[in-house]
């Protein structure tokens, strides 16, 4: 551990309304003085993007959980989807003097001064589920267009040689995760050519945003055969809007493994998911965090794994956790 270290002149004037900012301690630690921190624990800053979805709130907890094991401080700031607040808040966990930051970003490139400020005082950087295009020493995350390619593959097989419209409710615009899921869907489905997709809007991962989606979409596309959703919980809303207006054949298909999904498959409208634990990849993000701040060498992208959750398979998978466990 090191003793205090100075901020520089670049990354002061990067420092704006800290005042705006809110970020608590994890009970894995108590917050240190930051100016008596040379035998205090190891102090990892976690940026999050939102908690305004199941998995984030699951994420988060999964790395608080890792740093309380670890004998380590997390100190946590929700950005609440904005981005100006998250550099706010990264400017704020840096005065805190974080040995390490993990930064879970609200926009890729918007978040980039807060990168910025973050070397500027010479602290390392990793993301966890969305990646940045630079300034991240590594990124752990899960494959996402393997994901989308899991989950079209198995629904272009069940929709078949009738093929039909699929609604496709999108993530955050601008965002990794949204294009590689959507990518590895619309690669995977390329081959049936009586398939037809519809973008939808970007719902931001929020079910009840999807759900509005879902009631404008239904309106103009009654005709639909499936919906596919970036999310679990975006597609859980879609669900919720054709089985209130009588459209129980019309087949729904998700990503995340949020068991609320593995749940429904069983009884065949829901027809698959793709695993993506949050507990595991918090874990695993602390974890890549300790080894940079110990100084070992790490993979610039640390891929957490997948599967396909489908009507084969999902009874295994049910448990008490509100997500599935990428070990089963």
């Amino acid at each position: 551990m090191r003793g205090f270290r100075p901020i520089t002149i670049a990354a002061l004037s990067l420092i704006t309304a800290l005042s705006a900012c809110s970020v608590s301690a994890n009970p894995g630690g108590s917050p240190q003085n930051t100016d008596q921190k040379a035998d205090g624990p190891v102090a990892i800053g976690f940026s999050q993007a939102t908690q305004q979805s199941p998995f984030y709130v699951q994420l988060r907890e999964g790395a608080e959980a890792a740093a309380k094991q670890a004998g380590a401080t997390l100190y946590f700031a929700d950005a609440g989807g904005d981005v100006t607040k998250q550099n706010n808040d990264i400017q704020d966990l840096i005065t805190r003097q974080v040995d390490v930051l993990l930064i879970n970003p609200v926009d890729p490139q918007g978040v980039q001064p807060g990168i910025a400020a973050a070397k500027a005082a010479g602290v390392s950087v990793v993301t966890v589920d969305r990646p940045v295009p630079e300034g991240a020493v590594s990124h752990v995350g899960r494959d996402n267009k393997a994901m989308g390619a899991l989950v079209g593959k198995r629904l272009s097989e069940e929709l078949g040689a009738k093929g039909g419209k699929v609604i496709e409710i999108r993530g955050d615009a601008g965002g990794a995760v949204a294009r590689d899921r959507s990518a590895g869907f619309h690669e995977a489905v390329a081959a049936n050519l009586k398939i037809k997709i519809i973008e939808g809007p970007y719902s931001d991962y929020v079910r009840s945003k999807a759900v509005t989606a879902m009631q404008d979409l239904l309106q103009v596309h009654p005709d639909v055969a499936a919906v596919y959703a970036h999310n679990d919980d975006m597609a859980l809303g879609a669900l919720q809007v054709l089985k209130e207006n009588g459209k129980d054949k019309v087949l729904v298909a998700g990503v995340d493994g949020l068991m609320e999904a593995v749940k429904q498959i069983p009884d065949g409208q829901y027809v698959a998911t793709a695993l993506n634990d949050p507990i595991s990849l918090g874990t695993k993000a602390v974890d890549t965090a300790l080894k940079v701040q110990k100084g070992e060498q790490v993979e610039p992208s640390i891929d957490a794994g997948t599967a396909l959750v489908d009507q084969d398979n999902a009874a295994e998978y049910v448990g008490d956790g509100e997500f599935a466990q990428a070990s089963k």
